[in-house]
């Protein structure tokens, strides 16, 4: 029996029903909010599973248009492109990222021509898919050299941009590249064209799928900490997200996603800067997997969306962007 005083306020009336609850709900997820990741192989009708990511594809490139029509017409506004390049194309300067016809820009020219502006796409700069030692730059002494590493993005960014992307990601890392690739891209009369930086990407042990999924997982000689942050720290976040807006990025993004949301706040409450998240294919692969082997519940794919909204992301790029009218469900 309770006595005395107790409070005239009781949070849980307004948790009493499913109105209500919908009523003062603070986040919620729409397609706006997501950014659906598409892998790319070579060949003809051709749609190739990956073992470690389920229910996510590689496709050729006359495959594009049944999924670039779905996500639009889900409502999705942007795909971000990913190329599997088949190892004889790889090799230590990663020359097939400028290649105009490599399967990025094929696929660029490809959904422009057919779609214009309907839907956005957004590309890598980043040299990782095409080298053959499987990192972000050029490789000495198992050391990643910055300034020379830039003067390659610089023309695979106004490559890209000429093939028609909207927005340049670059997720190399290399110190000073967001500045050097703006006035690359203001130089040549790409003024509007869009920078998402990944300012804050951690060496993480989450991108073991992905790196299958583009074929450089058993390439990779060494690992990527001499560039990528290092996920002890978070103060360092904050300088590099600093320093990309100083030279001219107009989004920026966290990587990996769900191990982060601490850093995703930090940022979004300090620049107030358009914030993305990723959920990176290790983080869908632990959910897929949890799944399927009846461990955790369907239910944990909306949880852990909403906790990127309710850590500040703007948007997401996820495995399960063109999924989530059936996760809501």
């Amino acid at each position: 029996m309770i006595t005395g005083k107790f409070p005239a306020l009781r949070l849980r009336r307004n948790r009493k029903t499913d109105w209500s609850r919908r009523l003062i709900e603070e986040n919620n997820l729409t397609p706006n909010d997501f950014i659906l990741p598409i892998f790319l192989i070579d060949g003809k009708n051709k749609k190739q599973s990956i073992k470690s990511m389920p229910g996510v594809y590689r496709y050729t490139i006359d495959k594009l248009d049944n999924i670039v029509d779905r996500a639009i017409k889900k409502g999705i506004p942007m795909i971000a492109l990913f190329p599997y390049t088949e190892k004889r194309k790889k090799n230590d300067l990663g020359t097939e990222a400028l290649n105009e016809n490599n399967l990025v820009c094929k696929a660029l020219q490809r959904i422009k021509n057919k779609y214009k502006n309907e839907i956005g796409i957004m590309c890598d700069v980043a040299l990782d898919p095409y080298t053959s030692h499987g990192h972000d730059g050029l490789l000495k002494n198992k050391y990643v050299l910055n300034d020379e590493t830039i003067k390659i993005l610089l023309d695979q960014s106004l490559l890209q941009a000429q093939m028609g992307c909207d927005v340049l990601a670059p997720s190399d890392m290399m110190d000073g590249r967001i500045g050097e690739i703006r006035k690359y891209l203001d130089k040549h009369n790409f003024k509007m064209t869009q920078i998402l930086s990944y300012a804050v990407k951690y060496a993480s042990s989450f991108y073991g799928p992905f790196r299958d999924a583009v074929g450089s997982k058993n390439l990779l000689k060494g690992n990527k900490k001499n560039y990528q942050m290092d996920y002890r720290n978070s103060d360092e976040a904050i300088r590099e997200v600093a320093l990309d807006i100083k030279e001219g990025a107009d989004m920026v993004m966290v990587k990996p996603g769900l191990p982060y949301l601490d850093i995703i706040k930090k940022v979004k409450e300090k620049f107030k800067i358009p914030v993305m998240a990723y959920q990176v294919s290790g983080e869908y692969s632990l959910l897929e997997n949890g799944i399927k082997n009846d461990l955790i519940d369907r239910n944990i794919i909306l949880e852990s969306l909403i906790s990127f909204k309710r850590a500040g992301a703007n948007a997401i790029v996820s495995y399960y962007a063109d999924r989530l009218d059936q996760i809501i469900k």
